[in-house]
């Protein structure tokens, strides 16, 4: 006889693309978010039927799971990073129809891209504690409550609550890409005008795109020649982003989406080589991400 199909199986495989996004967002890493899903599959497929169907909400389950592997991840990345080369950024993501390994039915519309995913947002997340961000994404970005919160982070309602304003103080200290961010369209008038600058080396017009304490950081994870510390100052990033572009030579510049932004990225030999991410107040550009680690831009460039 013909084995019966798990009539449970398309609901909890319907759960993937909320908890790469979920994972994502408290991660800030593609690759560790797509682990810590397959882990959280493996955990419910570990369980036997029974105790499957015992679980009144898999959803819910499956996000406590994951909510709780990103929280172990977060703790241990602590510690990795301080072994990293350089300085750390988040993963760059592309718009959704430039995914270079999009397959039906695998993420190929994996994360949603809005003020979330911002680069300037995500950075900000960085300097939260753990408990911090999974209780801030969970709340304020998922909605969900802090009773369901306090079940995943390991604290009581009253201290998640804690945790998220604390969270929500950081973004306003930081003052958050929501309420920072120029309008799309001036935004990436702005990008498209850094990136003739860019193209003709001209250091004066690049000057006047930047604020005077902008500030460039870059991520090779020492896998590739990049800037070990940020960089402030207009003048500065004006003149390295020409040597920059001297020392490589032959590179293409070419506007994309980066994380739902405008931004730009650089392509050699029809390899992307960086991605760069914008932070822009009013008229200038206030920092610049560029990210040149291989491991972090295998979603730009075909394999």
């Amino acid at each position: 006889m013909a084995t019966q199909p798990d009539a449970g199986l398309s609901v909890i495989m319907s759960e993937r693309r909320h908890l790469i996004n979920l994972a994502y967002r408290l991660l800030g890493s593609l690759a560790d978010a797509e682990d810590v899903v397959q882990e959280t599959y493996a955990r419910w497929y570990a369980m036997s039927r029974e105790e499957q169907e015992a679980i009144v909400s898999p959803g819910a389950w499956l996000t406590k799971v994951a909510g709780r592997l990103c929280l172990n991840v977060l703790t241990s990345a602590r510690v990795r990073r301080e072994t990293y080369v350089g300085e750390w950024i988040p993963e760059p993501l592309p718009d959704r129809t430039e995914w270079m390994d999009s397959r039906p039915g695998d993420p190929a519309d994996r994360v949603t891209l809005d003020e979330s995913v911002n680069m300037a947002f995500l950075v900000v997340l960085e300097s939260m504690t753990p408990a911090e961000r999974v209780a801030f994404i969970l709340h304020d970005v998922f909605r969900y409550p802090f009773a369901e919160v306090a079940e995943i982070v390991g604290r009581s309602p009253a201290a998640c609550r804690q945790l998220a304003t604390s969270a929500r103080r950081r973004i306003r200290d930081a003052q958050a890409p929501t309420a920072r961010t120029a309008r799309a369209t001036r935004q990436a008038r702005i990008v498209r005008e850094f990136k003739q600058a860019w193209e003709d080396k001209d250091i004066d017009a690049l000057v006047a795109l930047l604020d005077p304490d902008a500030t460039v950081i870059a991520d090779g994870g020492g896998n590739v020649s990049t800037l070990l510390h940020p960089v402030e100052g207009a003048e500065l990033i004006g003149r390295g982003l020409t040597k920059f572009t001297t020392l490589l030579r032959d590179v293409t510049i070419l506007e994309r989406t980066v994380n739902g932004s405008p931004g730009l990225i650089v392509q050699r030999d029809g390899v992307t080589v960086t991605v760069c991410a914008f932070d822009i107040a009013g008229d200038r550009i206030k920092h610049i991400w560029a990210v040149r680690n291989p491991d972090k831009l295998r979603q730009w460039t075909a394999s």
